[in-house]
C-alpha cells in the first residue's frame, strides 16, 4: 500500500494518490496533472481511478484532462449530476485498488455531493478516510455553498452535515487516519487546524463540531460566524460541474511572448495587467496600470476573488515564472491570458517607457505623520476579524475582497492622504494597485504592516469588542 498527499499551499489543497499491486487512485486532482502522471509513471503504476469528493468551488479540478490522458473513469458520489461523462457511484459502493478497498460514504452537508472515501488496507481493516470538504483537522465544511435559486438553505445542510458526520464518520475506529481535502487557511471552512491529517480520535477529542451535543447546537456553532465565501466560487463550483478547456489548450493561448509593442497594442480600456512579481518588487516600479499579486502569497486563491473571469489578462512576470503563473491562474479558472511581457518589467523600463511606482514608508514614519497632517486616513484592508482584534485609532477597514465593488471607497475623498497596510504587507501592495488602477494615486504602502505598526510606541490601537464578543 502506498499513500501520498499532494499538498498545494497557496490553495491549502490537498490531493491523494493511493497505489497497490500496480493500480492507482488519485483523488481530487488539480487542474495541472503532471505531477500524477509523473507519480504513476514512475512506480510503473497505472491510473485505474479518478475519485472527486465533491464539485469544489475553490479550484478547478484536473478530472478531465486526467481521465483523458489516462483512460480512466471520474468516479463521483450520489446526487451528482454532470455535464461530462462520468460514473456516479451508490452509497456503499467499493471500488477495488490492487489489494485495497475503498469504500463509497455519501456525506452530504458542505454540497449534496459531497462524498468520503474509506480505505481498507489488504486485510480488510478501515485504515484512513478521505474526508474531501466534510471534515477537516478541527473543522468542517461550509454549509453555505448551495447554488443560488436552490430550494435548499444554509440550516439545511447543516443539518445534513450533522447526520453525515454522526452516522458515518464519527462510529469509525478511532485510529483512522483523516485525509481532507484542505488544509490551515482555506476559505472552505471557518478556522482549519494547523495540520493536514489527523485521526477519528483525535478529531472527536478536539473538533468543536463534532462535540457539539445536539444537532441544534452543531448547526448554530457552524453557521455562527461564517465569512462570505470568495467572489470565485459559485464560477470555479460551475466550472467543475460543467467542464473546461484543456489546460494544454490554456498554455497553447497564454504562454505567448509579447514584444513592448505587441503588448501595448492589446491592451484596451478593460483589459487586465497582472503583475506576479513579489510585492517587494512591484512598488519599486511597474507598468500603469497593473495589478500585483505575487506568486509569493496565496496568489490563485486572491487572483479568483479579485480579478474578472470575462476580460482579456496580460502577464508581466519575473522571467522564466510565466509558465507558473498561467498554470496557477488556470488553476482557479481564470483562462483569458493573452500572452506575457517578453523580458519582464525590466525591457518595459529600459525602453524608456513610462513607469509608474507606490511610495513604500515605514510604520515609524507614519507615526510622525499622523500628528501633523488631518488629511490623512489610515486604510486597514485586513479582514473585520483581524481589525476587531486590534487596529489602528480612526483607521477605516476596507478588506481587500471588498475592493472590486465601487462602492468600498465611498467614505475616501480627493483631499485624502492614504496609508494603507495589511497585516504584513502583500494585501496592502495588492490593494495600492488596484486604488491606483482605480485613478487614486496618493497613497502610500506601510511596510510590514500591521505586524510593524503595532511595535510602535506611538501607536493608539483599539479593539472592536462588539464584534469579538
Amino acid at each position: 500500500m502506498f499513500i501520498k498527499q499532494l499538498y498545494t499551499g497557496c490553495l491549502s489543497e490537498a490531493a491523494y494518490y493511493i497505489e497497490s499491486n500496480g493500480e492507482a487512485a488519485v483523488i481530487d486532482p488539480l487542474r495541472d496533472i503532471d505531477v500524477y502522471l509523473d507519480l504513476a509513471n514512475e512506480r510503473k503504476a497505472t491510473i485505474k481511478y479518478i475519485f472527486e469528493t465533491h464539485f469544489h468551488a475553490d479550484f478547478v479540478s484536473g478530472h478531465l484532462d486526467l481521465s483523458k490522458a489516462t483512460g480512466a473513469p471520474i468516479v463521483y458520489g450520489p446526487q451528482t449530476v454532470t455535464g461530462f461523462q462520468a460514473q456516479i457511484a451508490k452509497d456503499g459502493d467499493v471500488f477495488r485498488i490492487g489489494q485495497l478497498n475503498l469504500k463509497v460514504l455519501h456525506t452530504p452537508g458542505h454540497t449534496l455531493e459531497s462524498t468520503c472515501y474509506l480505505l481498507q488496507d489488504e486485510s480488510g481493516k478501515d485504515y484512513c478516510i478521505f474526508t474531501g470538504d466534510t471534515l477537516f483537522v478541527g473543522d468542517v465544511g461550509r454549509p453555505d455553498l448551495a447554488q443560488k435559486g436552490a430550494e435548499i438553505t444554509t440550516n439545511d445542510l447543516a443539518g445534513m452535515l450533522y447526520d453525515s458526520l454522526q452516522q458515518k464518520i464519527v462510529p469509525l475506529a478511532d485510529d483512522v487516519i483523516v485525509y481532507p481535502a484542505h488544509g490551515p487557511g482555506s476559505s472552505c471552512g471557518k478556522n482549519l487546524g494547523p495540520d493536514t491529517h489527523s485521526t477519528i480520535g483525535e478529531e472527536k477529542q478536539f473538533n468543536y463540531a463534532l462535540k457539539a451535543a445536539s444537532k441544534e447546537e452543531f448547526i448554530k456553532a457552524v453557521t455562527d460566524g461564517i465569512p462570505p465565501p470568495p467572489q470565485y466560487f459559485p464560477i470555479n463550483a460551475r466550472i467543475n460541474k460543467e467542464g473546461y478547456d484543456s489546460l494544454d489548450e490554456v498554455m497553447q493561448k497564454a504562454l505567448k511572448p509579447l514584444s513592448i509593442a505587441q503588448f501595448k497594442e492589446l491592451i484596451t480600456e478593460d483589459t487586465i495587467i497582472l503583475d506576479t512579481r513579489p510585492s517587494g518588487t512591484f512598488t519599486q516600479g511597474f507598468v500603469p496600470g497593473s495589478i500585483s499579486i505575487g506568486l509569493d502569497g496565496r496568489f490563485a486563491e486572491w487572483a479568483g476573488s479579485l480579478l474578472p473571469f470575462d476580460v482579456p489578462m496580460l502577464l508581466v512576470a519575473e522571467p522564466g515564472k510565466e509558465k507558473e503563473s498561467i498554470v496557477r491562474l488556470a488553476r482557479v479558472g481564470l483562462d483569458k491570458v493573452q500572452g506575457y511581457l517578453d523580458g519582464g518589467y525590466e525591457a518595459w523600463k529600459n525602453s524608456g517607457e513610462r513607469s509608474d511606482l507606490i511610495i513604500d514608508v515605514e510604520a515609524d514614519e507614519l507615526m510622525m505623520d499622523i500628528p501633523f497632517d488631518n488629511n490623512l486616513v489610515v486604510v486597514d484592508v485586513r479582514k473585520p476579524a483581524e481589525y476587531a482584534e486590534g487596529h489602528l485609532k480612526d483607521a477605516l477597514n476596507i478588506p481587500l475582497s471588498d475592493l472590486p465593488d465601487p462602492g468600498s471607497m465611498a467614505n475616501i475623498e480627493d483631499r485624502h492622504n492614504l496609508y494603507v497596510h495589511c497585516a504584513g504587507g502583500y494585501r496592502s501592495v495588492i490593494a495600492a494597485s488596484m486604488l491606483k488602477r482605480q485613478g487614486i494615486h496618493n497613497l502610500r504602502n506601510i511596510v510590514g504592516g500591521w505586524g510593524k505598526i503595532k511595535e510602535q510606541e506611538k501607536a493608539e490601537i483599539v479593539k472592536e469588542t462588539s464584534v469579538l464578543n
